[in-house]
């Protein structure tokens, strides 16, 4: 553990393991849950405080970065990912609720073999992203949108993504990359 004075306060770096400990002890804090989390197929134990959220489970404790923190509110869908195939915001979603459930990131979706969700490919020839901030949210959202059949008409997917936000723009393409992967995945 490390510290830093800055305009004339202490700022004490956690340390590697993110426990803070009264003492010499190696045990944590009584408020420490220990939990399993199986994500993208991999079981991960991780100790943490029961008020983190699985999106910073996933990002600041297992490093799966690819499920992004927007508002950190709910409202942006750029922390979407699929919880038992229903799509949860992860910002709004306690790590402890989901312990025994199986848990998509973006980082889960492609084969293993490196290929890309249909999803995916269609967001790539559709140029479905400009920054790409928003992507990994739109993506496991398109997915899911057209896993719960909600993709029958451009209003439709408009409809069922309603709930993520794209501050470029990019809603014609993101429609189109989500009509062409539900027609592939149909057939």
């Amino acid at each position: 553990m490390t510290s830093q004075t800055h305009a004339g306060q202490t700022i004490i770096d956690p340390p590697e393991d993110g426990h803070f400990r009264n003492g010499s002890t190696n045990q944590p804090s009584p408020t420490t849950l220990s939990l399993h989390l199986t994500i993208n197929g991999e079981t991960h134990a991780l100790d943490v405080e029961p008020r983190v959220t699985l999106l910073d489970a996933l990002r600041e404790r297992l490093h799966l970065t690819g499920t992004k923190k927007g508002c950190d509110q709910g409202q942006c869908g750029a922390c979407t990912v699929h919880v038992d195939g229903e799509r949860v915001l992860a910002c709004l979603t306690l790590a402890a609720q989901v312990e025994g459930r199986s848990i998509t990131t973006i980082e889960g979706l492609a084969d293993e073999d490196g290929t890309l969700h249909a999803v995916q490919a269609a967001f790539l020839e559709q140029d479905a992203f400009q920054c790409g901030y928003c992507t990994p949210g739109q993506i496991m959202s398109a997915v899911a949108c057209i896993r719960e059949g909600h993709a029958g008409s451009d209003e439709e997917i408009r409809e069922y993504m309603a709930g993520n936000l794209c501050r470029c723009g990019a809603y014609p393409h993101i429609v189109a990359a989500v009509r062409q992967a539900a027609r592939e995945l149909r057939s």
